[in-house]
């Protein structure tokens, strides 16, 4: 290749290889955010939860640890900037769902689906498991086992 030919190609490649850069990260910073649909149908876009600490909280009926966690969950989410979902581990949805915390007494967030995948989390492997999302919208940990009202305010702090 002559120099012409070189300096040409460098002329037109670099303009074109930022370029192509440019657009790689403006797609990726523009990806779409998941809405997802608490358990009575409303929506909850994920990208209106950024500001607070989110616990996304996996639990069952027959899970014993589950059952002794839910009231610190039930008072954790009444504090101000944290939000509770709690996703039905056995895929339990509609007014079944609905149906069953009002017996658990679950008083915060149940979620219509399992929101992993969409997400990008795998899903939890024992129950109970509690996924903490900071405030810039990072999953932070996950955390198995019954937690504890003071446990999860001290990761907010």
């Amino acid at each position: 290749m002559t120099y012409p030919e070189l300096r040409n190609r460098a002329r037109f490649g670099l303009p074109l290889a930022a370029l192509a850069t440019a657009l790689l990260l403006s797609a990726c910073s523009e990806s779409p955010q998941p809405t997802l649909v608490d358990a009575e149908g409303n929506a909850l876009p994920w990208q209106d939860l950024r500001g607070d600490w989110v616990f996304v909280n996996y639990w069952a009926e027959w899970c014993l640890p589950c059952l002794e966690e839910i009231p610190e969950l039930n008072a954790l989410n009444g504090r101000p900037g944290i939000r509770v979902l709690g996703v039905n581990f056995d895929g339990i949805q509609g007014d079944e769902l609905l149906e069953l915390g009002q017996r658990m007494d679950i008083r915060f967030t149940m979620l219509a689906d399992n929101p992993a995948a969409e997400l990008g989390w795998s899903a939890p492997v024992a129950l109970p498991a509690t996924y903490v999302v900071t405030p810039a919208g990072r999953l932070q940990e996950v955390r198995f086992g019954p937690q504890h009202e003071a446990d999860l305010l001290n990761l907010t702090r």
